[in-house]
This record gives structure tokens, sequence and C-alpha cells, in this order.
């Protein structure tokens, strides 16, 4: 089990590294992972949700602002009166008045950003998983959509290189 921990760690902590910059709700993933008390519709929303050139590009879209504008919510301490993908995703929301309308404006619920971050990381894992067989082996296959596993593969230079604008701090 403590091999499990470590190994999830090391594979959270690389894609974090690697989309870390991307996402706004990048803290909240691991916690939408580990909340125990996510419905099994809502399990299912995240497997099933599907990336696609729109989504895609409107969720590039939201993260090139948030990093020009320098929203940055703080982590929630307490997740206690979290119970479900929309509490998560209402969480930076309610931290900073800037995230609605900005989420609005590119089309998007709070709820369907999750989403849409949620389904792009764990294609991410899964393509990393790929590449380490022995993380392979703890990664939860029901959570992975393989249709975003392919839209990831077939992006991956692109997310790359979003990341590495945001690393160099050069938004524009």
């Amino acid at each position: 089990m403590k091999t499990h921990t470590i190994l999830r760690k090391r594979l959270m902590h690389s894609l974090l590294a690697l989309l870390g910059g991307m996402l706004l709700l990048a803290p909240l993933w691991a916690q939408a992972q580990q909340v125990p008390v996510l419905s099994a519709a809502d399990k299912q929303a995240i497997a099933s949700y599907n990336l696609n050139e729109d989504n895609f590009k409107r969720l590039a879209a939201v993260v090139k602002e948030v990093h020009e504008e320098g929203i940055s919510p703080p982590q929630p301490k307490d997740f206690s009166n979290v119970h479900s993908l929309d509490d998560l995703a209402n969480l930076p929301v309610a931290q900073d008045k800037r995230v609605a309308p900005l989420l609005q404006k590119y089309g998007f619920t709070p709820r369907e950003y999750l989403l849409a971050n949620l389904a792009l990381m764990n294609a991410g894992i899964a393509v990393q998983a790929k590449n380490n067989p022995e993380a392979a082996q703890y990664m939860d296959k029901s959570r992975i959509n393989p249709a975003n596993v392919s839209f990831y593969e077939a992006h991956e230079a692109q997310i790359a290189a979003l990341q590495q604008q945001f690393d160099d701090g050069s938004n524009k």
C-alpha cells in the first residue's frame, strides 16, 4: 500500500508539474480524485466527459487569461462541505469574484470547467502510465476515457507548448 501511495504521488506530481501552469483548478484535482463522498454519478461524469477541439481551445483560453489576470485562488483548507463535483467546482468561484465571469466568457460553468480539467488530467496520467508499467498497475482504469487519452496524445505538443509558455512567463 505504501508503494501505491508513493507511486501515485510521484505520478500526480509529474503531471501537475506538466499541467500545473495550465489549470486554475489544479489544486482541486487531487481532492476530486480522493473525495470519498463523490457520488457514482459524479465519478461517471468525470470518466465520460469527452475532450474535443472546442472545449480544449476554450480551456486553453481560460488558462491564458487566468495567468494574464493573476487569478490564483488559494487552495481551501476545509473540504468538509464538499459533497459533490458542483461543491468542488464552486470553491474557487466563492474565493475570487473574477472566476465566474471568466468561465462564463468562455462558455463554461464551474462544473464543466472542472470536468474538462479532470478529463485532461486523467488522460495525462494514463499517457504517463503507458510509459511506467509499475505506476500503471495502481491506476484506476475505470476512470480513464480512451477517447480522451487519444485526444491528449494528439495534443501533447500543444499542451507542452502551453506549459512552456507559462513556465517562461510569456503569456502573451
